[in-house]
């Protein structure tokens, strides 16, 4: 069986664990050229050797990171925004740090990412966008004000990129996961993120691999004429 994704690049942020660590895998196996970022040069190595991607060192939260991402990254035919910060505190305790750095990462940063790799896609006539975003995004849950906010702004962006770039053959989707068990996510959420499984009507958190095979999908000739669209791999959570 031919593989969906070979002489394809794919640049996925925050590829070092969790969901996008599994993406890497996945994509790999469909045959792309994987370029993996994270913050921790260490990690990001062990993840470049254990999917066999190329690791970039960079930090979402930063222009200038983001500007020597797109430089270093060269031809990129699909992107995966991935990296994210998901603090968690009620509106009135919110440290006004955290929130900026949300902001910057989850937002200015995919933004950014986008507008320097997009001209590359204009040129060429094709490319995919796959934002990752969130159940949270278009659902309220008491303390995930900040994150939810950043999420809904880039499913946002989602129906805008894929309004302004859809004519030149880039096509630009979402996929807004459920709680998924993750180390970033049970050091940040705890408990409480096994909680919010247990109360979709599938009844339990996701495995990073099935947020991942959604991204794929997306990423997939199999939805050439999906653009501009949310896929809800909540567990239900999106239908209560």
């Amino acid at each position: 069986m031919e593989m969906e994704l070979t002489n394809h690049t794919v640049l996925i942020t925050g590829g070092t664990g969790g969901i996008g660590f599994a993406c890497a895998r996945l994509f790999a196996g469909e045959g792309a050229s994987v370029i993996i970022t994270g913050r921790d040069h260490n990690r990001g190595q062990a993840a470049a050797e254990a999917t066999g991607a190329r690791f970039i060192q960079a930090d979402l939260s930063d222009l200038d990171s983001v500007k020597s991402l797109v430089r270093q990254a060269g031809v990129v035919d699909i992107l995966v925004n991935n990296a994210a910060s998901f603090p968690g505190a009620p509106t009135l305790e919110q440290d006004v740090a955290a929130f900026q750095k949300t902001f910057d990462t989850n937002v200015r940063g995919a933004y950014f990412l986008a507008a320097g790799l997009v001209p590359g896609m204009l040129e060429r006539g094709h490319g995919c966008i796959v934002n990752v975003t969130s159940m949270v995004a278009s659902k309220g849950v008491p303390g995930a004000s900040t994150y939810s906010a950043s999420k809904a702004a880039v499913e946002s962006l989602t129906r805008t990129w894929a309004a302004e770039f859809g004519s030149h053959g880039i096509r630009v989707n979402s996929v807004a996961p459920g709680p998924t068990k993750t180390e970033g996510v049970a050091a940040e959420w705890g408990e409480t993120n096994e909680e919010l499984g247990r109360a979709l009507p599938l009844g339990r958190t996701a495995d990073p691999e099935e947020i991942a095979d959604a991204v794929l999908f997306l990423a997939s000739p199999r939805a050439s004429f999906i653009t501009g669209s949310t896929l809800h791999a909540d567990g239900g959570g999106s239908a209560i």
